[in-house]
């Protein structure tokens, strides 16, 4: 059953620092009412445990963060998620926020494109779909197509990209017709190929429900980790300062269970 759902996610990550350097990371999962979670997360620096101080963001982003010399550092991570939180809160906040144009997701250069395309649909719901269903159908999913920098308007352009490059145009093109909408980084049982994972997330019918446009897995298995405006909040390695390599990085998310079935159609949120 959805309800009972067991989860486990994880990573392991190499990184080789070749400058001395501030790292901040967002791996760990977001805090989750009413489920139980067990986790672990070490970091080791040329053989020995580092510290990291926990900074708690918004939405419950949990960003670890120390200062490193040059040298070898593994990082890894794992948890278990048995059960299923409730939907994430909605604040005014979040109505203002998530309705503004971002680095990645500018939602002002879409105004008049959106309105052509999907200003005949009124509510929000159908929004959603409408939007779910065209960037699906105009992009391909094509790992190494895209740029790190680029945003919606370059991904609308090159017609390919990868997660985020989907949820930015999805979450620029809702914001442009006036639905608030943000991205997420999750760990999704039955990605294929398995890595980070980003969607989108948009206000309909008083939740936050999960878009996502590649299609690569069930909405209803995903785990969040952070959320924000866009790629630029939710980068699970963030280098201030120094310079590093990142020499391996390997994701794995799984569920007890056959995997559940997913329709577009539907209305899901993150739990």
């Amino acid at each position: 059953m959805i309800g009972d759902m067991k989860r486990e996610v994880g990573a392991t990550l190499e990184v080789e620092i070749t400058a001395p350097t501030t790292l901040e990371f967002q791996i760990a999962v977001a805090p989750h009412p009413g489920a139980s979670v067990t986790e672990a997360l070490s970091f080791v620096l040329n053989g020995s445990p580092v510290s990291a101080l926990e900074i708690s963001g918004t939405h419950g982003n949990r960003i670890h963060k120390f200062e490193a010399p040059v040298g070898s550092l593994k990082v890894a991570y794992e948890a278990t998620i048995t059960g299923r939180t409730a939907p994430a809160p909605v604040t005014e906040y979040d109505m203002s926020m998530y309705l503004r144009p971002s680095r990645y997701a500018e939602a002002d250069k879409f105004y008049g494109f959106a309105a052509t395309e999907f200003g005949s649909f009124l509510d929000s719901e159908t929004l959603l779909e409408k939007v779910s269903l065209w960037v699906a159908g105009r992009l391909n999913y094509v790992p190494g197509s895209s740029d790190p920098i680029d945003g919606a308007v370059d991904t609308l352009l090159a017609g390919a990209g990868v997660c985020r490059d989907f949820a930015h145009l999805v979450v620029a093109l809702l914001r442009a017709v006036n639905v608030p909408a943000r991205v997420v980084s999750v760990y999704a049982p039955g990605l294929f190929p398995m890595d980070f994972h980003a969607v989108a997330e948009a206000f309909v019918s008083g939740q936050w429900r999960v878009v996502d446009g590649t299609l690569l897995a069930p909405r209803q298995t995903l785990v969040r980790i952070a959320t924000g405006r866009d790629a630029a909040d939710i980068a699970f390695l963030d280098n201030h300062k120094g310079s590093i390599n990142l020499q391996w990085l390997e994701v794995m998310a799984i569920v007890d269970g056959d995997l559940p079935r997913d329709s577009i159609h539907d209305l899901v949120s993150i739990g």
